[in-house]
């Protein structure tokens, strides 16, 4: 599922924050997107998902025509420590219709057991959201993301925070995951050594596009001392 991109401008109060000209995210491959703070990362895949106003053309295109199944693993995601949301109801939330303090039914519990088995995670399918790490709750919100099998995957540094061999394993988790379900995966990430490792295509942003093609042609020194 390609995405594409033609003249995207975005500002907040007048001041620019986007300014891209064309922009590719190739099919079926993994994109990583690299840049430093407030280069403008995360308001991209705001855009992407619709979430926020924006000037110009952003093109993808599912099977018949129809729009594609989008999911998205924000960065954060705050939870009320008084609301005892268990692992197993947030992953039902959408499945069932009766009211989650009634219980969630045994199908819904299965379902929400089976999301987390791809993320390693099922011996967390009891806990309260609010208590999770966040490492755990990353974990979680990938589940999700994955249960919906989505066409295009968009995630905002969903292992910061994470030391370096629970990123390379949260890396290695959606490599397999995307291998089996063949979604395009589009990730922020400021964790150079493994997006050369597990990228097909890397785009570097600071406000406008300062480079995007192979890691082996974008993260080469010239060229990340212009970004950084």
């Amino acid at each position: 599922m390609k995405i594409e991109i033609k003249n995207l401008k975005k500002s907040y109060n007048g001041i620019p924050v986007l300014d891209l000209r064309h922009l590719v995210f190739p099919e079926n491959a993994v994109t990583a997107v690299v840049g430093p703070n407030g280069a403008g990362k995360s308001t991209l895949l705001h855009c992407i998902i619709n979430e926020i106003a924006y000037t110009g053309e952003i093109s993808m295109q599912g099977k018949s025509g129809r729009r594609p199944r989008l999911a998205y693993v924000p960065q954060n995601l705050q939870m009320d420590s008084a609301l005892p949301l268990t692992v197993a109801e947030f992953l039902s939330l959408g499945h069932q219709r009766r009211p989650l303090w009634l219980g969630i039914k045994g199908s819904a519990s299965r379902r929400a057991r089976a999301a987390l088995a791809p993320v390693h995670a099922e011996h967390l399918i009891r806990r309260r959201m609010s208590d999770l790490s966040g490492g755990e709750l990353r974990r979680v919100l990938l589940a999700a993301a994955l249960a919906r099998e989505p066409e295009i995957l968009l995630l905002d540094e969903p292992a910061a925070g994470v030391d370096f061999q629970g990123e390379r394993l949260f890396w290695e988790v959606l490599d397999n995951a995307r291998q089996q379900q063949g979604f395009t995966q589009l990730m922020v990430t400021h964790n150079l050594p493994l997006a050369a490792h597990y990228a097909d295509h890397v785009i570097g942003l600071n406000k406008k596009v300062i480079a995007q093609g192979p890691p082996q042609q974008t993260l080469l020194a010239p060229t990340l001392m212009k970004l950084f």
